[in-house]
């Protein structure tokens, strides 16, 4: 249960400084990921992004704040890291639908966002299909590019890189490397290679398993570490089925499963084939250590 620990110690750690200039990379040491990956795991827990919660929590509690204090707005919009009342009158009113200066009236009405609370749930039996595997050292071909660490901006950014590749035949020359006895068989992976916290990017690539052929203009050979993998299968149409099985297994398998997910990394695979046909098959590769 360590894995759901530390996710609530990086939560209250972020509740503790919700009045400071938080840094992504300290609430994901919390608890043993790195920003990106602790980024994409809150996501797909909360149904929100990190940066979502933050502005949601501080605006609830500037609203308290205003609405029961004489505390000036100029200085409460500082204190929850608003440059300007103009900004941050924009902002409250966004969500709590009145001015900041309507706060102070008697029976005004405020939105709040509550508190996370990591919780273990029970709720039904559900089938995965997920497989262990150890593997030594992974050769892929791929195709890499910075992004930023936020996944907000990655929302928009990767699949515009995916398109990027459909457009230019990257993805052809990829799958010119593919072959069925592969680890990842006839299949496209997308991965994040590296995350360097100081300069605040991930590398993202897109490839196939590589097996010494002549490389590619544009494309370079990297090399996976060895690790134990639990790969997850998925089925149904994408991208909402690969949707669907990121939440299952984050929050499902790994909150009550001996195994913990090693930060840094995850391998999406796509095989060859109809990627609407709601029998299309995918797989979720995550490095793995155990509790134990």
């Amino acid at each position: 249960m360590n894995w759901i620990n530390d996710l609530q110690k990086a939560i209250n750690y972020l509740e503790d400084n919700l009045t400071e200039d938080i840094s992504y990379a300290d609430v994901a040491g919390q608890a043993n990921y790195s920003p990106y990956h602790f980024q994409n795991v809150f996501s797909i827990l909360c149904g929100c992004t990190l940066g979502e919660y933050i502005r949601c929590r501080r605006l609830t509690l500037a609203g308290k704040e205003l609405a029961s204090t004489k505390c000036r707005v100029i200085d409460v919009a500082l204190k929850y890291g608003y440059d300007s009342p103009d900004s941050f009158g924009r902002a409250f009113s966004r969500f709590h639908g009145i001015t900041p200066s309507q706060a102070r009236l008697s029976g005004a009405k405020l939105n709040s966002f509550s508190r996370l609370s990591v919780k273990l749930i029970l709720d039904g039996g559900s089938m995965m299909n997920y497989r262990v595997e150890t593997r030594g050292e992974i050769e892929v071909i791929v195709r890499k590019r910075n992004f930023s660490d936020n996944l907000e901006e990655n929302n928009r950014q990767l699949p515009a890189f995916w398109e990027e590749c459909r457009r230019d035949q990257t993805l052809d020359k990829l799958s010119a490397y593919q072959a069925a006895e592969d680890i990842f068989g006839n299949a496209l992976i997308g991965m994040c290679l590296s995350e360097n916290a100081q300069e605040k990017e991930i590398t993202y690539a897109i490839g196939a398993g590589y097996h010494g052929e002549p490389v590619g203009e544009g494309l370079s050979v990297e090399r996976i570490a060895a690790n134990t993998w639990v790969v997850f299968e998925g089925t149904g149409p994408m991208p909402g089925a690969f949707q669907e099985l990121q939440k299952k297994v984050y929050s499902e398998f790994f909150p009550g499963s001996e195994y913990r997910p090693l930060s840094g990394m995850d391998i999406q695979v796509y095989p060859q084939g109809d990627m609407q046909s709601p029998q299309y098959r995918c797989e979720l590769w995550i490095p793995v250590e155990t509790d134990k």
